[in-house]
């Protein structure tokens, strides 16, 4: 899959642009509703889209941290490590109309190994919900299959995530069911 403008999300509901080399790991198993998953054609990169419930119970800054520690819980990581917490700026946002409050992460967790992980969480408090992007980058040496063959499919960037985050688009806010 090459870089595509408007990849339609969760049924045509969302649309984004993703990475070269995005693979819809829907077609090679199942995937739960809320989550939209893809994976590098060559590397351990994946990049995940989640509609969650909004946890009302967390404001600006620890709303971004709540989500990286239960994604850790989830995972049973043994370490979760928060390195940097930035607000985005909601005007770069296609979501910026019914976006309230949106923050980027950068931190790692210990499962079987350490991985980065980068997450956007975009506060959509109408529709109660917390949509919440997630780019986990594998330590390097765990790109052992990017011989001469794969240099066409480079390993997705910090660029390529803001990318997904910057242009995701709602089309249909019948998802979030009767508002």
């Amino acid at each position: 899959m090459e870089p595509t403008r408007d990849y339609p999300l969760f049924g045509g509901a969302f649309s984004a642009t993703l990475p070269p080399g995005a693979i819809d790991v829907s077609d090679l198993r199942p995937v739960p509703d809320h989550q939209e998953v893809f994976c590098h054609r060559v590397t351990d990169q994946s990049l995940i889209v989640e509609l969650l419930e909004l946890q009302a119970h967390v404001q600006g800054e620890e709303a971004a941290r709540y989500h990286f520690e239960d994604v850790g819980g989830v995972q049973e990581a043994r370490a979760v490590q928060v390195e940097t917490v930035q607000p985005l700026v909601l005007e770069n946002l296609a979501l910026r109309g019914c976006c309230q409050e949106a923050w980027i992460l950068s931190g790692q967790q210990q499962v079987a190994k350490y991985v980065t992980l980068h997450q956007a969480l975009l506060r959509l408090p109408q529709y109660q919900t917390d949509l919440l992007l997630t780019f986990n980058q594998p330590p390097p040496e765990n790109r052992s299959s990017l011989g001469p063959e794969n240099l066409s499919i480079p390993p997705w960037s910090l660029g390529d995530f803001e990318q997904l985050v910057t242009s995701l688009t709602l089309h249909d806010p019948n998802i979030f069911g009767p508002q």
